[in-house]
């Protein structure tokens, strides 16, 4: 794998993960543009501040730039009303047009987008398949945010660029995260999460650090032109594991019990009920309890195969080892 690229543009840049890539490629001495829609400082040469729900970059501001890391979106909701799908139409699947657009007439070389698993729907929900869901598998998006995640591969992949790569990442953790993790970190913190029982789920995550080491060998390896890659770490834990590495991470006892299945639905569906009535939320709905107890499992093995790297670093160990806290 080479050692840098020369000049790389960065849509996203100020983003969890979008910093975490920029650092890594100025570390392997690239040149980095940062595109984002307030300026900001970080670890890049400069900054471009542009929306690309707008329009197109101007070609210029793609000149000798060889690789194109395209990251920005709008971030995945869990409950999307109808008026979102033009939002996410808006943002993902005609931000990325503009985009593709621009490197096209600017000669790119390189462009790589990270889509999400979403733009295939849940790997076994139920928790009653045998295997993780991998790339063979016909993509079946049930939301709006996967299924604009989806249209942009397509765009993507159908532009006619020399090297284009579409990689999904699962969810995604790491230090400075602010997503679903962190959240039930700090809820076992304060005795607000309920120790769920075991129900032989499987969820899927990865490290912020290997996403960026899949994605720089998506870019600089010619073999991967064209191809879709699912990311995934080591490990897919239930959320009782989850829960249980937590607990040792916080340096807290181990709890032998757990809420019946039957009391938790009970409490979700009263959960359901009353944010329907009162046209808010609450921490515990069906829709939570669903995401809580069902599968989100995929396979990783075309992208360590063709990549050549596997991620390191498991999900289970980082939380006993108490590194949400940081």
């Amino acid at each position: 794998m080479s050692e840098g690229n020369g000049n790389v543009l960065v849509t996203g840049a100020t983003g969890f993960l979008g910093r975490r890539l920029c650092q890594r490629l100025t570390e392997r001495g690239d040149r980095v543009v940062a595109v984002g829609r307030k300026a900001a400082e970080g670890p890049w040469s400069s900054f471009v501040e542009h929306d690309l729900a707008t329009g197109s970059l101007h070609p210029d501001e793609l000149r000798g730039v060889s690789t194109i890391y395209h990251l920005a979106s709008r971030a995945h909701a869990l409950s999307e009303p109808p008026h979102e799908v033009s939002v996410y139409n808006e943002i993902i699947v005609e931000g990325t047009r503009h985009l593709v657009e621009a490197a096209l007439q600017a000669g790119v070389k390189r462009f790589v987008y990270f889509s999400s698993v979403k733009a295939m729907g849940e790997g076994n929900p139920s928790g009653s398949d045998p295997a993780p869901l991998d790339e063979s598998n016909s993509p079946s998006p049930d939301s709006p945010y996967g299924q604009a995640k989806a249209r942009a591969e397509q765009v993507v992949l159908g532009a006619g660029l020399p090297h284009a790569v579409v990689l999904r990442p699962v969810m995604v953790f790491g230090p400075g995260e602010k997503g679903n993790l962190p959240r039930m970190v700090e809820a076992v913190r304060r005795n607000r999460f309920p120790p769920l029982p075991e129900t032989g789920n499987r969820r899927s995550m990865i490290h912020v650090d290997d996403v960026v080491e899949f994605s720089l060998r998506a870019a600089d390896l010619p073999e991967a032109a064209g191809r879709t890659y699912i990311l995934a770490g080591p490990d897919a834990p239930s959320t009782r594991e989850l829960y249980d590495s937590i607990r040792k991470g916080l340096g807290l006892p181990p709890r032998a019990w757990s809420v019946p299945l039957f009391i938790l639905q009970a409490a979700a569906g009263a959960g359901s009920l009353i944010g329907w009535i009162f046209r808010r939320r609450l921490p515990l709905d069906r829709d939570s309890l669903s995401k809580l107890t069902g599968s989100a499992w995929y396979s990783a093995a075309r992208a360590e195969r063709e990549l050549q790297y596997r991620a390191r670093c498991s999900v289970r160990e980082w939380l006993q080892a108490g590194s949400p806290s940081a």
